[in-house]
């Protein structure tokens, strides 16, 4: 297996993160390794127990991104690090127990088959979302809807964060020229991708009753129709 990094952005995880990185270290895969993201929104003990688990093992590094301006920005800054550690295959997931461990080998196999992306998807067949309210699935699906009717996309799910990543993809692109800073990222990535070899495979979401402030859906409206002008200055000349 080529070297595979995992940019997982955290905070406040500690009833989770230990449990999350003990998962994925015990996957039968010896080139695999973990970047948790952290910066100074974090106030419990997330960066303490991923500090303990880098001690023990080579396989994780603690990432504190000091210039942070949200989560965005430190999935963005995890791609930068793993692109400059080598990484061959870069996978995106989230690390407060959203995504699971045990799914992992679906993108890893993927991307060995020679895919450019592989989406995770709640909305295809195998796939589900659950602890989520009504709400946010009909976001995430309305989402989608919209999204492929403005962008000419055909997912099946656009909003999703759990997706892996050959490494040119990413050499690729200008990582600090994305408009988005919030629930907008995944879509955007999704459309500046959508010509590559790409594929979806099935997640099962395990999501939280968290609130979506309402100028949050109002500025992922006003990027998704900012999009085809902006893609230019994503792609590196």
């Amino acid at each position: 297996m080529k070297k595979t990094i995992i940019v997982m952005p955290v905070a406040n995880e500690e009833s989770t993160m230990g449990q999350i990185l003990d998962e994925i270290l015990a996957l039968p895969y010896d080139n695999l390794y973990i970047y948790p993201v952290i910066d100074s929104y974090s106030k419990d003990r997330t960066e303490e127990i991923i500090r303990e688990r880098e001690k023990v093992s080579d396989k994780v590094r603690c990432i504190f991104h000091k210039e942070s301006k949200g989560v965005i920005t430190c999935y963005l800054e995890g791609f930068r690090q793993a692109l400059l550690d080598g990484a061959e295959w870069i996978i995106e997931m989230d690390g407060g127990g959203s995504h699971l461990p045990s799914e992992l080998y679906q993108f890893i196999q993927r991307l060995e088959e020679g895919y450019d992306c592989v989406w995770g998807s709640r909305f295809i067949q195998g796939g589900s979302m659950r602890e989520q309210p009504l709400y946010r699935r009909v976001l995430s699906q309305g989402g989608t809807y919209l999204s492929n009717l403005v962008l000419g996309t055909k997912l099946k799910d656009m909003t999703s964060g759990f997706e892996g990543f050959q490494r040119q993809i990413l050499e690729k692109m200008n990582l600090d020229a994305f408009l988005s800073r919030g629930h907008m990222y995944q879509t955007e990535m999704r459309y500046y991708c959508r010509g590559f070899h790409t594929v979806e495979v099935p997640i099962h979401y395990v999501g939280s009753a968290s609130s979506l402030k309402g100028s949050s859906v109002l500025e992922a409206l006003k990027i998704l129709f900012m999009l085809r002008r902006h893609e230019p200055f994503v792609w590196k000349k």
